[in-house]
């Protein structure tokens, strides 16, 4: 009897982790909102690192491509989500944030193999400039020393067609930090510069860290994005009713193929993010 009731004890522990962790009881959101994917890095782990959440495996992202195509969903560049024309119900925006060379080593040829497409948020100075720290006073800039793209495979993306250009600020800034004269410029640059380095001007943008104030929402609508993306996760009714803070889907390099389904439903894992 004892065994029993320990064993009892331990199947609905493990009932009850795995509603939290997942939340499969979780309504799904109105499949006319767009899903809007957010990923950094297609790679393999890194051990005894501290962003490996921000790496999804290769293996794992054509699962996870391949799975959206299978289930029909239409691939979108973050440039349709504001430009006012109608959207299929069942859409989804691939973003990269930052530029790293894996997106187009690893991330690219499943996209081509699944007729995908995405929008990358590059980073303008993605040599001296760039940083992954929040803070200034942070130990380690580990995922500064991780390989970006060269503008030449930056234009090699484009060309394909399955890319399209975002803004990032020049320095991978965190905006809260910086005098209003310095965040205007930061994010006003890839406007400025985009055009001439790549022949095209970004429509949309992306807040460095997800750390932005107000001020920083008014400053991208000023400097011409038609659209910006943060960091928080959920999937926003459409149209936008703020088209300058539209919330991802944050897509782990932790979780499997069953949390990233269930991200696409609700647009979160279980009662995290």
């Amino acid at each position: 009897m004892i065994v029993q009731l320990l064993l009892g004890g331990a199947a609905a522990g493990s009932a009850a982790w795995f509603s939290l962790r997942y939340a499969w009881w979780r309504p799904a959101r109105d499949w006319r909102y767009p899903r809007v994917l957010m990923y950094h890095m297609v790679r393999d782990h890194r051990p005894g690192t501290r962003f490996n959440k921000l790496r999804v495996k290769p293996t794992e992202f054509a699962r996870q491509v391949q799975w959206l195509a299978a289930n029909e969903f239409t691939f979108v560049f973050a440039s349709q989500l504001f430009s006012g024309e109608a959207l299929p119900e069942r859409c989804v925006c691939l973003t990269f944030d930052d530029g790293y060379e894996d997106n187009l080593l690893n991330a690219d040829p499943v996209l081509a193999e699944c007729a995908a497409r995405a929008t990358l948020y590059l980073v303008s100075d993605r040599n001296g400039g760039w940083s992954s720290k929040k803070k200034a006073h942070h130990a380690d800039d580990e995922l500064a020393s991780e390989p970006k793209l060269s503008d030449d495979q930056v234009r090699s993306l484009l060309d394909s067609r399955r890319w399209e250009l975002g803004g990032h600020t020049t320095t991978h800034a965190n905006l809260a930090a910086l005098s209003d004269e310095d965040a205007r410029q930061e994010i006003s640059e890839a406007r400025e510069t985009f055009r001439d380095r790549f022949g095209v001007q970004p429509a949309t943008f992306a807040y460095p860290f997800g750390i932005y104030q107000p001020e920083h929402a008014a400053m991208a609508g000023e400097c011409g994005f038609t659209g910006a993306v943060t960091t928080e996760p959920g999937i926003a009714a459409w149209p936008y009713a703020n088209p300058l803070e539209v919330p991802r889907i944050k897509v782990s390099g932790n979780d499997g193929l069953l949390a990233f389904k269930l991200r696409i439903r609700g647009g979160r894992r279980g009662l995290q993010s």
